[in-house]
C-alpha cells in the first residue's frame, strides 16, 4: 500500500488545478485518470468547441465580406482538415497537463481508481493507495434519451469525433451545448433543425437572452421545432425522429443528443467509503465542498452544482488552499458566476434574472433598464441582427445583481462586468463611467 497526502480521483480541471495547489504547499498528491488528461473541458468540450466556434466566425466574416467591399466567396470547407488541427492542439495540451504535474512533482497514474474502503482506493492493475486526504472530481458525460434507437444518434463527444460535416443535422435539446453545436454546424454549412421540448431555448436564463438568440437562430437558417419530445429514432435510408404527438421528421444524415449531462461515479465504489450521492448520483456536498464522509471531498461537475471550467478549478484550488494552507474559511461562493454561451451570437451573463430578481427581492423593489442597438459591425451589412442588454438593479441604491448581453463580443464584455457585479456595483457607478466609443460595451454604461 502507498501513502499519500492527496487523493485525486479524475484528471479534469478541478482535480489538476487542486492537487496543484496541494503540491505547491508540498503535499505529496496523486491523480488517477484512465483518460487523457484535461477531462471534458480540454478533450470534448471548451476547447475544441470554442476552436469550432472560430471557424464558424471566420465562416461569417467571409459571408460578410462582400458588404466591406471585398470580392470573396466560401467555396468549401475541409471539415477533416479543421479537426486533424484541432485535435493535435488538444493533444499539445494533453502533454502540457502531463508536464505541469511533473513540474510540481505530482504524481500521475493513469487508472481508473475506486474505492476500497474509507480515504484507500485501487487502481486498474490492484494496487492500494492511502491519503490523508481523497478528492472526487471525475466530471460527467453527455446522456441520451432512453428511448428505441437512441444509439443511432450521438452526444457531445460524438460532435467531436465527426470526420465529415454532416449534410442535415438534427440537434434535440434547448439548452446551451444545444444551441452552441447548432449555431456551429449551421455556420459551417449544415442543415440544422433543433428540437426543444417546451416553447423556446435556454429556459433557464433571463427570458430576454432565450427570446432574442431563438430569433436570431430562426433568422441564421436554424429551423427550430418547439413542442418536441423524441420517442423513437428510426434508421432506414436516412435517420427518422419520431415525436410524442406522432410527428415525424426524417432525412437526417446526424442526430445529436444535447439533453443534458450525469455524473461520473457509477465505477467509484461510493457505499464503501460511505460517501452520499443525490437522486440522481451526484456527489453530495457542503458550502466547503465537505461530502459526507471524514476527508473526503468533491469538486466540480460530479457535484452537479454550476457545471462550468472555472468554477471547477476555483472550488478545487481553494479546497487546498483551506486543507493544505490553514485557511480554515477558505471556500467558493457559487454566487454571482459569471457564464458565457458560445451560440452565434454569443452570450454573456451574471447574477440574477429578472423573475430571479423580481421573486427574491420584489417587484417594487426591482428596476429593469434595457438596451437593443445594431452593433457597427453590421453598419454596411444588409442583414443587421441587434445586440441586446438587460441590468437588474435592487433597491434604492440600485445595486446591480444582473447583467445580461447577447451580441457580438459579449462573451469577452462580461468578464469586467463580473467584476463590477462581484464587488456590488450600483447603477450610479456605471452612470459615472467614461464610456469607450465606439464599442458595443459602452452602452452598458450609458443606459438609462
Amino acid at each position: 500500500m502507498r501513502e499519500f497526502d492527496y487523493i485525486v480521483i479524475g484528471g479534469g480541471s478541478g482535480g489538476l488545478a487542486s492537487a496543484q495547489r496541494a503540491a505547491e504547499y508540498g503535499a505529496r498528491a496523486v491523480v488517477f485518470e484512465h483518460g487523457p488528461l484535461g477531462g471534458t473541458c480540454v478533450n470534448v468540450g471548451c476547447v475544441p468547441k470554442k476552436v469550432m466556434w472560430n471557424a464558424a466566425n471566420v465562416a461569417h466574416t467571409i459571408h460578410d465580406a462582400a458588404a466591406f467591399g471585398f470580392d470573396v466567396e466560401l467555396r468549401s470547407l475541409d471539415w477533416n482538415a479543421l479537426k486533424v488541427s484541432r485535435d493535435a492542439f488538444v493533444t499539445r495540451l494533453n502533454g502540457i497537463y502531463k508536464r505541469n504535474l511533473d513540474n510540481r512533482s505530482v504524481e500521475f497514474v493513469p487508472s481508473h481508481a475506486r474505492f476500497k474502503g474509507p480515504r484507500e482506493v485501487v487502481d486498474d492493475q490492484g494496487n492500494v493507495y492511502r491519503g490523508a486526504h481523497v478528492l472526487i472530481a471525475t466530471g460527467g458525460y453527455p446522456t441520451a434519451p432512453d428511448v428505441p434507437g437512441a444509439g443511432f444518434g450521438i452526444t457531445s463527444d460524438g460532435f467531436f469525433a465527426l470526420e465529415e460535416r454532416p449534410k442535415k443535422v438534427a440537434v434535440v435539446g434547448s439548452g446551451y451545448i444545444a444551441v452552441e453545436l447548432g449555431g456551429v454546424l449551421n455556420a459551417l454549412g449544415s442543415e440544422v433543425t433543433q428540437f426543444v421540448r417546451y416553447d423556446g431555448v435556454l429556459r433557464s436564463f433571463d427570458t430576454m437572452l432565450g427570446e432574442n438568440l431563438m430569433k436570431l437562430m430562426r433568422e441564421s437558417g436554424v429551423d427550430i421545432v418547439t413542442g418536441a419530445t423524441p420517442t423513437e429514432l428510426a434508421n432506414d435510408s436516412s435517420l427518422t425522429i419520431v415525436t410524442e404527438d406522432g410527428r415525424r421528421f426524417d432525412g437526417f444524415d446526424c442526430v445529436l443528443w444535447a439533453i443534458g449531462r450525469a455524473p461520473n461515479t457509477e465505477s467509484l465504489a461510493l457505499d464503501v467509503a460511505g460517501v452520499v450521492t443525490d437522486g440522481l448520483g451526484h456527489v453530495v456536498v457542503d458550502a466547503y465542498q465537505n461530502t459526507n464522509a471524514e476527508n473526503v471531498y468533491a469538486v466540480g461537475d460530479v457535484t452537479g452544482k454550476a457545471q462550468l471550467t472555472p468554477v471547477a478549478i476555483a472550488a478545487g484550488r481553494r479546497l487546498s488552499d483551506r486543507i493544505f494552507d490553514g485557511q480554515t474559511d477558505r471556500h467558493l461562493s457559487y454566487e454571482n458566476i459569471p457564464t458565457v454561451i458560445f451560440s452565434h451570437p454569443a452570450i454573456g451573463t451574471v447574477g440574477l434574472t429578472e423573475s430571479e430578481a423580481r421573486l427574491r427581492f420584489g417587484d417594487e423593489a426591482v428596476t429593469i433598464y434595457t438596451s437593443e442597438f445594431v452593433p457597427l459591425e453590421y453598419a454596411l451589412s444588409e442583414v443587421r441582427p441587434k445586440t441586446s442588454m438587460k441590468l437588474v438593479t435592487t433597491g434604492e441604491d440600485e445595486r446591480i445583481v444582473g447583467c445580461h448581453i447577447i451580441g457580438p463580443g459579449a462573451d469577452e464584455m462580461l468578464q469586467g462586468f463580473a467584476v463590477a457585479v462581484t464587488m456590488g456595483a450600483r447603477k450610479n457607478d456605471l452612470d459615472n463611467t467614461v464610456a469607450i466609443h465606439p464599442t458595443s460595451a459602452e452602452e452598458i454604461v450609458t443606459m438609462r
